[in-house]
Protein backbone atom coordinates (compact mmCIF):
# COMPACT_ATOMS: atom_id res chain seq x y z
CA UNK A 1 0.00 0.00 0.00
CA UNK A 2 1.35 3.78 -0.24
CA UNK A 3 2.12 5.57 2.51
CA UNK A 4 0.76 9.28 3.30
CA UNK A 5 3.36 12.00 4.46
CA UNK A 6 1.61 14.80 5.31
CA UNK A 7 3.99 18.20 4.47
CA UNK A 8 3.74 20.57 7.21
CA UNK A 9 5.75 23.34 5.48
CA UNK A 10 2.25 25.19 5.65
CA UNK A 11 1.32 25.23 9.05
CA UNK A 12 5.09 26.65 9.71
CA UNK A 13 4.30 29.23 7.09
CA UNK A 14 1.17 30.17 9.06
CA UNK A 15 3.08 30.19 12.20
CA UNK A 16 5.61 32.32 11.07
CA UNK A 17 3.47 35.23 9.79
CA UNK A 18 2.64 35.95 13.15
CA UNK A 19 6.56 35.46 14.85
CA UNK A 20 4.64 33.44 17.79
CA UNK A 21 3.98 29.62 18.12
CA UNK A 22 0.43 29.44 16.54
CA UNK A 23 -0.21 26.84 15.42
CA UNK A 24 2.04 24.74 17.12
CA UNK A 25 4.23 22.41 14.36
CA UNK A 26 5.17 20.21 16.79
CA UNK A 27 1.60 19.31 18.25
CA UNK A 28 -0.18 19.18 14.07
CA UNK A 29 2.69 17.17 13.53
CA UNK A 30 1.30 14.60 16.37
CA UNK A 31 -1.97 15.27 15.58
CA UNK A 32 -1.65 14.04 11.77
CA UNK A 33 -0.36 11.20 12.67
CA UNK A 34 -3.02 9.86 15.39
CA UNK A 35 -5.36 10.88 12.25
CA UNK A 36 -3.97 8.29 10.28
CA UNK A 37 -1.06 9.95 8.48
CA UNK A 38 2.38 7.56 8.02
CA UNK A 39 4.69 10.31 7.54
CA UNK A 40 6.14 13.60 8.46
CA UNK A 41 7.54 15.35 5.59
CA UNK A 42 9.52 18.73 6.39
CA UNK A 43 11.22 21.11 3.85
CA UNK A 44 13.78 23.63 4.68
CA UNK A 45 14.76 25.54 3.01
CA UNK A 46 17.67 28.01 3.15
CA UNK A 47 15.64 31.45 3.54
CA UNK A 48 13.81 29.65 6.30
CA UNK A 49 10.48 30.71 5.36
CA UNK A 50 8.54 27.97 6.58
CA UNK A 51 10.20 25.19 8.19
CA UNK A 52 12.92 26.64 10.10
CA UNK A 53 16.38 24.61 10.83
CA UNK A 54 15.23 24.57 14.45
CA UNK A 55 12.10 22.87 13.68
CA UNK A 56 13.64 19.98 12.38
CA UNK A 57 14.89 18.46 15.50
CA UNK A 58 11.75 19.04 17.61
CA UNK A 59 10.13 17.57 14.99
CA UNK A 60 12.25 14.24 14.77
CA UNK A 61 11.71 13.66 18.72
CA UNK A 62 8.00 13.27 18.28
CA UNK A 63 7.71 11.33 14.95
CA UNK A 64 6.62 7.81 15.31
CA UNK A 65 5.86 6.70 12.05
CA UNK A 66 8.86 7.87 9.67
CA UNK A 67 10.26 11.66 9.09
CA UNK A 68 11.47 12.52 5.90
CA UNK A 69 13.44 15.53 5.51
CA UNK A 70 13.63 17.19 1.63
CA UNK A 71 15.79 19.71 0.50
CA UNK A 72 18.47 20.75 -1.78
CA UNK A 73 21.80 19.59 -0.19
CA UNK A 74 23.75 22.50 0.31
CA UNK A 75 25.82 22.03 3.30
CA UNK A 76 24.14 23.42 5.53
CA UNK A 77 21.26 20.56 4.73
CA UNK A 78 23.83 18.20 4.58
CA UNK A 79 24.67 18.52 8.16
CA UNK A 80 21.16 19.21 9.27
CA UNK A 81 20.15 15.89 7.83
CA UNK A 82 23.42 14.06 9.33
CA UNK A 83 22.88 15.61 13.02
CA UNK A 84 18.96 14.13 12.65
CA UNK A 85 19.15 11.14 10.66
CA UNK A 86 15.66 10.71 9.72
CA UNK A 87 13.97 7.78 8.26
CA UNK A 88 14.63 9.45 4.60
CA UNK A 89 16.54 11.97 2.94
CA UNK A 90 14.57 13.62 0.00
CA UNK A 91 17.30 15.23 -2.15
CA UNK A 92 15.60 18.44 -4.64
CA UNK A 93 17.14 20.56 -6.43
CA UNK A 94 15.79 23.91 -5.82
CA UNK A 95 17.53 27.32 -5.91
CA UNK A 96 17.65 29.37 -3.20
CA UNK A 97 14.90 31.78 -3.71
CA UNK A 98 12.42 29.46 -5.21
CA UNK A 99 9.10 29.54 -4.23
CA UNK A 100 8.39 25.85 -4.39
CA UNK A 101 9.66 22.99 -6.49
CA UNK A 102 9.54 22.99 -10.47
CA UNK A 103 11.66 20.54 -12.11
CA UNK A 104 13.71 17.67 -10.59
CA UNK A 105 17.63 16.27 -10.74
CA UNK A 106 19.45 15.83 -14.04
CA UNK A 107 20.51 13.23 -12.38
CA UNK A 108 23.39 12.39 -15.31
CA UNK A 109 24.85 15.93 -15.60
CA UNK A 110 24.93 16.20 -11.70
CA UNK A 111 25.73 12.31 -11.19
CA UNK A 112 29.39 13.18 -9.56
CA UNK A 113 27.65 15.54 -6.78
CA UNK A 114 24.73 12.98 -6.39
CA UNK A 115 27.27 10.11 -5.50
CA UNK A 116 28.61 12.10 -3.29
CA UNK A 117 26.15 13.17 -1.40
CA UNK A 118 23.68 9.79 -1.52
CA UNK A 119 27.17 7.83 -0.08
CA UNK A 120 27.35 10.34 2.69
CA UNK A 121 23.88 9.78 3.86
CA UNK A 122 23.61 6.15 2.96
CA UNK A 123 26.34 5.43 5.38
CA UNK A 124 24.73 7.06 8.01
CA UNK A 125 21.37 5.06 7.61
CA UNK A 126 19.55 7.27 5.59
CA UNK A 127 17.11 6.26 3.41
CA UNK A 128 17.66 8.22 -0.35
CA UNK A 129 15.56 9.49 -2.82
CA UNK A 130 15.80 11.82 -5.48
CA UNK A 131 13.19 14.13 -6.92
CA UNK A 132 12.92 13.79 -10.51
CA UNK A 133 11.14 14.66 -13.61
CA UNK A 134 9.13 11.65 -15.40
CA UNK A 135 12.16 10.48 -17.53
CA UNK A 136 13.13 7.24 -17.88
CA UNK A 137 17.25 8.56 -18.16
CA UNK A 138 16.68 11.01 -14.94
CA UNK A 139 15.59 7.45 -13.18
CA UNK A 140 18.53 5.15 -14.69
CA UNK A 141 20.88 7.92 -13.70
CA UNK A 142 19.04 7.98 -10.20
CA UNK A 143 19.72 4.24 -9.74
CA UNK A 144 23.45 4.74 -11.11
CA UNK A 145 24.50 7.57 -8.27
CA UNK A 146 23.04 4.93 -5.45
CA UNK A 147 19.87 6.33 -4.60
CA UNK A 148 17.48 3.95 -2.77
CA UNK A 149 14.07 5.86 -4.39
CA UNK A 150 13.01 8.50 -6.79
CA UNK A 151 9.97 11.36 -6.11
CA UNK A 152 8.76 11.68 -9.36
CA UNK A 153 7.52 15.34 -9.37
CA UNK A 154 3.91 14.93 -10.54
CA UNK A 155 3.32 18.96 -11.57
CA UNK A 156 2.67 18.06 -15.06
CA UNK A 157 -0.11 15.21 -14.32
CA UNK A 158 -1.77 17.44 -11.93
CA UNK A 159 -1.75 20.49 -14.44
CA UNK A 160 -2.99 18.41 -17.55
CA UNK A 161 -5.00 16.26 -15.36
CA UNK A 162 -8.96 17.72 -16.00
CA UNK A 163 -8.07 18.27 -19.98
CA UNK A 164 -6.85 14.36 -20.50
CA UNK A 165 -5.85 12.40 -17.63
CA UNK A 166 -4.79 8.98 -19.76
CA UNK A 167 -1.66 11.88 -21.30
CA UNK A 168 -0.75 13.30 -18.26
CA UNK A 169 -0.16 9.78 -16.35
CA UNK A 170 1.78 8.13 -20.11
CA UNK A 171 5.11 10.04 -19.12
CA UNK A 172 4.58 8.58 -15.51
CA UNK A 173 3.90 5.41 -16.39
CA UNK A 174 6.94 4.81 -18.33
CA UNK A 175 9.39 6.05 -15.94
CA UNK A 176 7.80 3.89 -13.33
CA UNK A 177 7.89 1.19 -15.59
CA UNK A 178 12.22 2.00 -15.75
CA UNK A 179 12.01 2.30 -12.11
CA UNK A 180 10.56 -0.97 -11.58
CA UNK A 181 13.17 -2.63 -14.20
CA UNK A 182 16.13 -1.48 -12.68
CA UNK A 183 14.78 -2.42 -9.19
CA UNK A 184 14.73 1.71 -7.46
CA UNK A 185 11.73 2.36 -5.23
CA UNK A 186 8.94 5.01 -6.41
CA UNK A 187 7.73 7.61 -4.47
CA UNK A 188 5.89 10.95 -5.59
CA UNK A 189 4.76 14.48 -4.71
CA UNK A 190 3.82 18.10 -6.03
CA UNK A 191 0.12 19.04 -6.49
CA UNK A 192 -1.49 16.11 -5.89
CA UNK A 193 -5.07 16.56 -4.82
CA UNK A 194 -8.13 14.37 -3.65
CA UNK A 195 -9.27 14.46 -7.22
CA UNK A 196 -6.12 13.26 -8.98
CA UNK A 197 -4.37 11.14 -6.34
CA UNK A 198 -6.44 8.13 -6.82
CA UNK A 199 -6.17 7.63 -10.71
CA UNK A 200 -2.25 8.15 -10.14
CA UNK A 201 -1.87 5.83 -7.41
CA UNK A 202 -4.25 3.12 -9.34
CA UNK A 203 -1.49 3.54 -12.51
CA UNK A 204 1.86 3.27 -11.13
CA UNK A 205 2.06 -0.18 -9.74
CA UNK A 206 4.13 -0.06 -6.76
CA UNK A 207 3.87 3.34 -5.40
CA UNK A 208 5.31 3.29 -2.14
CA UNK A 209 5.30 7.09 -0.72
CA UNK A 210 3.76 10.68 -1.52
CA UNK A 211 4.48 13.78 0.65
CA UNK A 212 1.02 15.73 0.13
CA UNK A 213 1.32 19.48 1.88
CA UNK A 214 -0.39 22.57 0.14
CA UNK A 215 -3.48 21.09 -1.00
CA UNK A 216 -4.33 18.56 1.92
CA UNK A 217 -3.75 21.61 4.04
CA UNK A 218 -6.02 23.99 1.98
CA UNK A 219 -8.78 21.04 2.38
CA UNK A 220 -8.49 21.04 5.75
CA UNK A 221 -9.22 24.65 6.08
CA UNK A 222 -12.81 23.14 5.03
CA UNK A 223 -12.88 19.76 6.50
CA UNK A 224 -10.53 19.77 9.59
CA UNK A 225 -7.64 18.15 9.66
CA UNK A 226 -8.65 15.14 10.53
CA UNK A 227 -11.28 14.34 8.10
CA UNK A 228 -9.07 15.42 5.51
CA UNK A 229 -6.17 12.99 6.35
CA UNK A 230 -8.98 10.05 6.20
CA UNK A 231 -9.93 11.10 3.38
CA UNK A 232 -6.17 11.25 1.45
CA UNK A 233 -6.29 7.76 3.09
CA UNK A 234 -9.43 6.71 1.32
CA UNK A 235 -8.05 7.77 -2.12
CA UNK A 236 -4.78 5.39 -1.18
CA UNK A 237 -6.50 2.58 -0.28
Amino acid sequence: MTRLSVNINKIATLRNARGMNLPNLVQVAKDCEAFGAEGITVHPRPDQRHIRYTDVPEVKAIVTTEYNIEGNPIPAFVELVLKNKPDQVTLVPDDEDQLTSNHGWDTIKHATFLKEVISEFKNAGIRTSLFVDPDPKMVEGAKAVGSDRIELYTYDYAHHFEADREAAILPFRNAADEAHKIGIGINAGHDLNLFNLKYFQDNIPGLLEVSIGHALISDALYFGLQTTIQMYLRQLK
